[in-house]
């Protein structure tokens, strides 16, 4: 191990997909767990404040332990004990990024204990690869708006600045949601006039993010996937119709059932709908240790 004993790291919430861009494009947002985590003499404990309080993992199958037990042992390495502290505020199962937050922390208290500094690349891949897919991770781990894409040997990421005009609003329901269930909802195939719709509409989602607000509305439609999950979150899809109706760009956050909508700078803010609680968030960089604070 390394000389350090203690880290903490703050990870933001994400949403991914934004419409069109499904498991490519999504946005680290202003809502941070916190983790802190401590080398002890044996045995894993976590204590959790917050979201998941009482209903998640306290042992070594919590999903930050367990990622920076698995971190370790691809360093070559075998921490004795660990001790962790989870403040946790990104809620969990409602498509903002809950487990990828999770994940990302994990690897980087790990890498950060070990002072082994993996890039930014190795941890994204490692990131993706125990998450399944790279679209929450990326912007996670750096922050802005992403886009993911695979290679043939690693997922990988590129963060470009979005415009400070976009303030985005989410919409987030009491009911949890399930990535399985919302996957298991996808047609094995889709229509190639659907596919170019998508891929013309998240091409232009990258322009009117980072230059041009006034396209966002075009720029967030999708034929792909939420349509076909709707089913599975009817409230949710009928908040993303009547926001849609009236102009807003809004589209289902990650796999749901939050909405996100992506509000312009004096554009009018969507009121409150029975059901959601609404969040005022901005965009905001990725992950980060926490030199100044120590586990209680």
């Amino acid at each position: 191990m390394g000389k350090l004993s203690r880290a903490t790291v703050r990870a933001p919430a994400s949403s991914a997909n934004l419409g069109p861009g499904f498991d490519c494009l999504g946005l680290a947002l202003g809502l941070h767990d916190e983790v802190s985590a401590e080398i002890t003499g044996s045995g894993v404990s976590v204590e959790v404040e917050g979201e998941g309080s009482g209903s998640v993992a306290t042992d070594e199958h919590h999903l930050v332990a367990a990622t920076m037990l698995r971190t370790f042992e691809e360093f070559g390495l075998e921490p004795p004990g660990l001790r962790l502290k989870c403040r946790n505020r990104i809620p969990h199962a409602r498509g903002l990024g809950s487990s990828s937050a999770a994940i990302v922390a994990g690897i980087m208290l790990a890498d950060e204990l070990a002072e082994r500094r993996l890039s930014r690349p190795d941890k994204l891949a490692l990131a993706s690869e125990i998450e399944g897919h790279p679209d929450n991770v990326a912007p996670c781990l750096l922050g802005g708006l992403t886009i993911a894409y695979t290679t043939e040997d690693r997922a990988r990421a590129v963060s470009v600045e979005p415009s400070p005009r976009i303030r985005p609003r989410l919409f987030v329901p009491t009911r949890q949601g399930l990535t399985a269930a919302a996957r298991a909802a996808l047609p094995e195939r889709v229509g190639y006039e659907d596919a170019v719709y998508n891929l013309s509409r998240a091409a232009l989602l990258v322009d009117a993010v980072t230059r041009k607000p006034s396209r966002l509305f075009d720029a967030t439609d999708d034929r792909l996937h939420q349509s076909y999950r709707a089913e599975g979150m009817p409230e949710s899809a009928e908040l993303l119709r009547r926001l849609r109706s009236t102009g807003i760009a809004a589209a289902i956050s990650g796999a749901g059932p939050t909405v996100i909508a992506l509000c312009v700078d004096g554009a009018p803010v969507p009121a409150e709908p029975e059901g959601f609680e609404v969040m005022r968030l901005e965009v905001v960089s990725g992950a980060a240790i926490v030199t100044d604070r120590e586990p209680e």
